[in-house]
């Protein structure tokens, strides 16, 4: 049997905390999800002035990042690039930049989806909550 990382609720919040001052010292009302290998939210903090509607896409960025093991970034960048097929794919809903994954090891342990502000500043505060883990 193979051994595999799991993120743990410290690690969560940690992801979190990070993410929030992010978000708040550039003065921007976001949604931060994070959810496990899975796609399973584990996270939703929606901040004051945040879109209702964030509060859907960031999970869907995250859990996307996670069941590709790469960014969301990559299938918005497919989609733009001519291949509308892919807008079929199933369980993939997010595929809009801002969904950022979690890499231990060269596994995938989850990811970070943020929503609510462009598109580049939502993978910005997501890779700030990343780099808390000191990975």
């Amino acid at each position: 049997m193979k051994s595999k990382q799991v993120l743990t609720l410290e690690d969560v919040k940690k992801i979190a905390i990070a993410a929030e001052l992010e978000a708040t010292q550039n003065n921007w009302a976001v949604v931060i999800s994070i959810v496990d290998d899975g796609g399973h939210l584990l996270w939703l903090q929606r901040l004051d002035g945040a879109s209702p509607i964030s509060a859907h896409i960031a999970p869907a960025k995250a859990k996307t990042a996670a069941l590709g093991c790469r960014e969301s970034k990559v299938y918005e960048d497919m989609i733009n690039n001519g291949r509308f097929s892919f807008i079929s794919a199933p369980y993939i809903e997010g595929m809009l930049e801002g969904g950022v994954p979690i890499i231990v090891n060269g596994q995938c342990v989850g990811a970070v989806g943020v929503s609510g502000v462009k598109s580049t500043e939502d993978a910005q505060i997501a890779k700030a909550g990343i780099a808390a883990l000191n990975l």
